[in-house]
């Protein structure tokens, strides 16, 4: 049995959206960070970091949201992304880390811009950061474009989830992105957003009924 460590709303709705996904049996620790519970002994030697994904599983404890979903990928083929062999397989896993590796970090840039530089200079890193992530994230939108594979459910989920927050979370009102340019990642996040495992996801997790295309905060 795998066990998902969660917080709502949190990096952790990505691997639950996978796991809802492929009916992989699976049960949830919810985490309270206000209570500290991601700063216990327990819970730091699972996530020696105290961040959230954490998942442990009969090959023992994992964290990092891409190694994650790269995991259960591979467990499933085909149901998240193609599997060992299969065609396309390289370009795919490019893609996964890109937004694993590079968008995922800007889009935390842009949440938590005081975390790069202090208060002091959140205002031009959050700036900074959402120009970046609109750059990147504009390589994506071409590439799906070209190629609809791309849109495989490891990286649907996890674009779907921090394009969600780079709308509604970000630390700047002005720094929200604009979907207006990317019209292959917008149809993205309809399909994710009308499939079951999403609708029970968001009901879970109480972030509304149209999380990704209409998010609210």
């Amino acid at each position: 049995m795998l066990r998902l460590h969660a917080i709502a709303d949190f990096a952790s709705t990505i691997p639950h959206l996978a796991l809802v996904q492929i009916g992989q049996p699976f049960d949830i620790a919810w985490e309270d960070i206000d209570a500290g519970s991601l700063n216990a002994p327990a819970y730091r030697k699972i996530n020696p970091l105290g961040l959230i994904p954490s998942m442990e599983t009969p090959d023992g404890p994992m964290f990092e949201t891409g190694a994650i979903m790269h995991y259960l990928m591979d467990r499933h083929p085909g149901a998240l992304g193609p599997g060992p062999g299969d065609a396309g397989r390289a370009g795919f896993l490019s893609w996964l880390w890109f937004t694993a590796n590079t968008l995922h970090p800007l889009a935390m840039q842009i949440v938590h811009p005081e975390r790069v530089a202090g208060e002091a200079a959140q205002v031009e890193v959050g700036r900074a950061s959402v120009a970046q992530f609109a750059d990147r994230l504009s390589y994506f939108e071409a590439a799906l474009a070209a190629d609809t594979t791309l849109g495989h459910l490891a990286i649907a989920f996890y674009v779907a989830v921090l394009v969600r927050w780079v709308q509604i979370f970000a630390a700047n009102p002005a720094d929200r992105l604009d979907l207006g340019p990317f019209p292959a990642v917008r149809a993205l996040l309809a399909r994710v957003e009308a499939m079951p495992a999403s609708r029970k996801v968001a009901q879970i997790e109480g972030i509304g009924d149209t999380p990704f295309t209409a998010p609210k905060g």
